[in-house]
């Protein structure tokens, strides 16, 4: 009687055990940092208002805490980057209005920082007539290093 107690116990233990673990793998999923950036108006006259707007998210979370939220801003083709840190607005959006004196093609990238992940989008956009565009440059990664060595 005591060892079918005791089999019983240990069957017990053992999918009390194997429910533990499925509920931690559901709530271990990866989650990811994403940014959404968005530009308004993406056409606009000379030293008209433009609003920069990086929404922030973390899986479902709004992100309200990011390391650093800083966009770089350049014409294109132009060599100097302008880099401004940009604070939180709301909702997990950061926000910077800015105007523009030269008309062109113009480039944004969003660099964050938050949750120990990096992401950096990029879009485009114009200040009255456009100039012509950038090439293709290589890949992200040699923008970041290039970045690192301030050769912008």
């Amino acid at each position: 009687m005591k060892k079918l107690m005791f089999i019983w116990l240990a069957v017990m233990i053992i999918i009390s055990l194997a429910a533990c673990s499925n509920n931690n793998a559901a709530e271990e999923e990866p989650q990811f940092l994403d940014v959404e950036l968005s530009i308004n108006p993406e056409k606009a006259k000379v030293n008209e208002p433009v609003v920069f707007e990086a929404k922030v998210t973390y899986g479902e979370e709004e992100v309200t805490d990011a390391d650093e939220v800083k966009f770089e801003i350049w014409r294109a083709n132009a060599e100097e980057h302008e880099k401004i840190l940009v604070e939180h607005a709301e909702n997990g959006i950061y926000r910077l209005e800015k105007s523009f004196e030269e008309e062109g093609t113009y480039y944004i990238y969003s660099h964050v920082t938050a949750r120990r992940m990096h992401n950096m989008p990029k879009k485009e956009f114009v200040i009255g007539k456009p100039s012509p565009p950038e090439k293709e440059s290589g890949s992200q990664e040699e923008n970041m290093d290039d970045d690192d060595h301030g050769s912008h």
